[in-house]
């Protein structure tokens, strides 16, 4: 293993890829990205708050049911409990990345993990599906570029904040459905994983319907 990330090494133009295969998942999050900004505001944060939130915390389902809770006066104990069972996901993410990073340096994996999304998670996995070896250059561009872009969403979202009222009424949370059901198609290769994902839906929507409790943490 620490062979293959050894050959991994940066090239002249290594950049472009890896930002090449994020962009059409950057695109379709930025609905999203312009959402989480002007509910921020909205909801009572400064521009400043507003714009850190997706600086420092980067976790686009987890930032916007926190500012709608922070929009409705919810405890901080709620929200966080809220934020860290939609955020569980991550977990399943950090497990099969161990295996790559864990001869890495510490600044690496600190990196690594503050840049581990969604979509970065698949872009990767695919990436070293397709080459046969893990490469953190890949993973870290791919991520950081991501990063960027929902940034620059954010920003424009905290500009348009005041001027934009209701914006969640223009339906563009369906940006985060579209998102996911993008990064859950193209891993759908055999029997086993359709009907992983068939299951997994049913189960989301039956549990849902019965206003059952942590729904989607249950079907997954």
């Amino acid at each position: 293993m620490e062979k293959e990330l050894i050959q991994c090494a940066p090239k002249r133009g290594s950049w472009v890829t890896p930002c090449l295969d994020m962009l059409p998942l950057s695109v379709a999050v930025l609905p999203w990205g312009i959402l989480c900004g002007s509910l921020g505001v909205q909801a009572g944060l400064t521009p400043l708050q507003a714009q850190a939130m997706s600086l420092l915390v980067f976790a686009g389902a987890a930032q916007l049911s926190g500012v709608t809770m922070m929009g409705v006066g919810i405890p901080g104990s709620t929200l966080f409990g809220t934020t860290f069972v939609i955020s569980a996901r991550h977990l399943l993410y950090s497990v099969n990345f161990h295996q790559y990073i864990r001869p890495l340096p510490l600044r690496w994996r600190l990196a690594l993990g503050f840049l581990l999304t969604d979509e970065m998670y698949v872009v990767s996995a695919a990436h070293t599906e397709k080459t046969g070896s893990f490469c953190r250059y890949y993973a870290l561009i791919s991520g950081f570029f991501f990063y960027v872009c929902w940034n620059l969403a954010t920003l424009l979202g905290v500009i348009g904040g005041a001027q934009l009222d209701n914006i969640e009424t223009l339906g563009l949370e369906f940006a985060i459905a579209a998102t996911f059901i993008a990064l859950v198609i193209p891993t759908i290769k055999d029997k086993p994983i359709l009907i992983s994902v068939i299951i997994t839906a049913i189960a989301s929507v039956l549990l849902t319907m019965a206003n059952f409790s942590n729904a989607l943490i249950v079907s997954a």
